[in-house]
């Protein structure tokens, strides 16, 4: 059985990309004999669900869905469950309490108390301290609870084990599903001008990174900056700079972005889990200009695919060498890392080789 968050059709954004190439993988693997229970975080509303988080009733679990997904797993004689996601950690205690031969198994999007603990230092309130004291609970449960622990990369193992004292069995690192399309099929760039991306939702670290970039090194370089991703829009005007910096915000078709940009950056100085952007640019063949922590858990790939810089000055450096270099805007050699450590087919044969 799976119990996920509830996966659209079209998914957008890190986390929903990466659930659905989990589906797509055990339904691969599993075919019908693959049971999947999707969750409703609208379920969690109202006093109640406020006063039943740090109980571990959050996203979409409440006293009634664990019924009947226990129900579930005694009726349809269920002997591995996969839990998409540590804020699950509820439901690891209530299966091996009442199923204790039944295998759990915990995927790690992130070491969830570190996302939180981030997100809190960045917006100081209540509800921030509420929401990281909930998915530390949960969080707390699943690792004492699930059989196996699956982490994206070797620091978030590590960061489970120095908060809660045990490490990752497996680490299945990052992968999205392909969407590079036919060239001859293709939409248009939107635009002719060479510019470097920047891809990501309107969580804190984007938010706070790009921040940084557009204050210390735009004002250094000459290629143009354009961000995109949903949420980003309300930072228009904080942002934008005559003709070298552009906040797009959310747009229908990612591909014609990626497709056109010169580079692809990544100033992200805080987080967990793997980057998205990063195996979504190798996908289009770009190069990368990122962080550390943006190329956590790509350390063996980082310095094939583009250059590691942690300072403005590494960043514009960075810069200064792509604006004079002749780097073609495919690269089927950076292409070809996404298609051997980070797509479809690589995740495919991780998964199959550790549900062996």
């Amino acid at each position: 059985m799976l119990v996920t968050p509830h996966i659209a059709h079209a998914p957008t954004g890190g986390r929903a990309l990466l659930s659905h190439l989990n589906l797509k993988c055990l339904e691969a693997i599993l075919a019908d004999r693959l049971v999947v229970h999707a969750l409703d975080r609208a379920r969690n509303s109202g006093w109640r669900s406020r006063a039943d988080a740090l109980r571990g009733y959050i996203d979409g679990i409440t006293p009634e869905v664990e019924t009947a997904i226990l129900a579930r797993v005694r009726d349809q004689a269920i002997g591995r469950i996969f839990l998409n996601g540590s804020n699950l950690g509820r439901l690891a205690r209530a299966i091996k309490r009442t199923a204790p031969t039944v295998e759990v198994l915990t995927f790690f999007h992130n070491v969830e108390a570190r996302f939180f603990f981030g997100a809190l230092k960045q917006y100081r309130s209540a509800h921030a301290l509420g929401v990281l004291a909930a998915n530390y609970m949960s969080e707390r449960m699943a690792v004492r609870y699930s059989d196996r622990l699956i982490t994206l990369n070797k620091r978030d193992s590590a960061g489970i084990a120095d908060l809660y004292g045990r490490a990752a069995t497996d680490v299945l690192p990052m992968a999205i599903e392909d969407k590079l399309r036919n060239e001859a099929d293709a939409p248009q760039s939107p635009l002719k001008e060479p510019y470097a991306l920047f891809v990501g939702g309107a969580f804190y670290a984007n938010q706070s990174g790009i921040r940084w970039f557009v204050e210390n090194v735009v004002p250094e370089v000459s290629i143009k900056t354009c961000i995109v991703g949903k949420g980003l829009e309300g930072l228009r005007g904080e942002l934008e700079r005559d003709d070298k910096v552009e906040v797009v915000g959310a747009v229908d078709e990612l591909g014609r972005w990626y497709r056109n940009a010169k580079v692809v950056i990544a100033p992200i100085f805080d987080g967990s889990g793997m980057k998205t952007k990063v195996a979504e640019a190798l996908m289009y063949g770009k190069r990368i200009i990122g962080t550390r922590e943006a190329f956590s858990g790509y350390e063996d790939v980082a310095d094939q695919v583009g250059w590691v810089c942690n300072t403005k000055e590494e960043f514009v450096a960075a810069l200064r060498r792509v604006e004079g270099g002749s780097y073609p805007p495919f690269e089927p050699a950076l292409r070809a890392i996404y298609e051997r450590c980070y797509s479809y087919d690589a995740a495919l044969s991780r998964v199959s080789a550790m549900l062996s």
